[in-house]
């Protein structure tokens, strides 16, 4: 009876740790499944959305080019007064509510290895445009970004270079540097190089790029909170517009 006694408690003690078990496994099925299927409908929305992006889009690349050309014509030399002739005919065209005038409001960034000083004129979730450039050069990588940018060059001279090739990429005022989405080069700016940057896509997924710098070398906290503030107050600001 003691035998029989024993082995039913066996019995019964193995028979638990084997319902529990599959119990467990039947739970991280459904959840795995749950999760599988958000991905799945979180990629298909994310892929609808980068195909109507382009209603988003305020500013236009040939414009843009068109007037860092005049500004360059009737302010040659003068980076100061061709950076204000751009964000007068901006503010004019697309108002303050998509524009920031605040033509002092310069911060460093580093990113991808490179440091200069940026102005923000427009930032929001499809588009940004900036001043960026440096007095004393730098050169660096231009990361892979999900949009795709335009450096408009204002002063100086930029290069950039992309393998297999051999040969440097030479971009003077007036001339325009497309980098397009999902690619990457190096470049240089070399000394006294300022360009107007734009940049359209999904803005945010290109922030990373911008801190990372700042987080893992320069720990230079003031200058990135300064960043995200600007950028996060110019983006809120465009959204209560509707601008997305």
């Amino acid at each position: 009876m003691a035998t029989t006694k024993v082995q039913k408690v066996a019995m019964n003690g193995s028979a638990y740790p084997t319902s529990h078990s599959t119990s467990c496994s039947s739970s991280c099925g459904r959840k795995l499944g749950i999760y599988s299927i958000c991905l799945i409908a979180f990629y298909f929305l994310c892929s609808f959305l980068d195909t109507i992006k382009d209603r988003w889009y305020i500013l236009d690349t040939t414009e843009l080019h068109i007037l860092a050309q005049d500004a360059i014509r009737l302010n040659p030399g003068d980076t100061g007064k061709i950076i204000s002739h751009i964000v007068s005919n901006l503010t004019e065209t697309h108002g303050l509510k998509h524009i920031n005038p605040r033509q002092d409001e310069w911060v460093f960034n580093n990113a991808g290895g490179a440091m200069g000083a940026m102005y923000v004129i427009h930032a929001s979730i499809t588009e940004y445009l900036i001043i960026f450039g440096t007095p004393i050069g730098t050169e660096g990588h231009t990361g892979r970004h999900t949009a795709d940018d335009y450096f408009h060059i204002l002063e100086g001279e930029q290069w950039a270079y992309t393998p297999p090739s051999l040969e440097k990429e030479v971009y003077g005022p007036g001339s325009v540097h497309h980098l397009p989405r999902g690619t990457v080069k190096q470049y240089k700016m070399h000394e006294g190089c300022f360009a107007l940057e734009y940049a359209r896509g999904w803005i945010p997924l290109m922030l990373p790029f911008g801190f990372a710098d700042s987080l893992t070398s320069t720990l230079d906290i003031p200058t990135l909170w300064w960043t995200v503030w600007i950028t996060g107050r110019e983006m809120i600001k465009n959204l209560s517009y509707g601008k997305i």
